[in-house]
């Protein structure tokens, strides 16, 4: 893995988690969990996207599409999960 594929989904997975934070209130455990959920999610989107080799050399943007996508699907999941349960 490289340095900028990993920024990306650092990146893209903290900005996911503080969105959600944000944006999604009930449910949650706090903006802490929200962001290790975050960066989870990101984290197996990334590597369920390259294990698939779904994402050849897709760059930046398209890894931080994969990222946020893995990350949301977690959040999303865990949403559900608390409501549910």
């Amino acid at each position: 893995m490289h340095l900028d594929t990993l920024m990306t989904w650092v990146l893209a997975g903290l900005v996911t988690g503080g969105l959600a934070g944000v944006l999604i209130r009930p449910g949650g455990y706090g903006w802490r969990a929200d962001l290790l959920l975050g960066l989870a999610g990101s984290l197996v989107g990334t590597v369920v996207f390259h294990a698939l080799a779904l994402t050849p050399e897709a760059g930046w943007l398209g890894m931080g599409l994969v990222a946020f996508a893995g990350a949301a699907s977690v959040i999303v999941g865990q949403r559900w999960w608390h409501t549910h349960a």
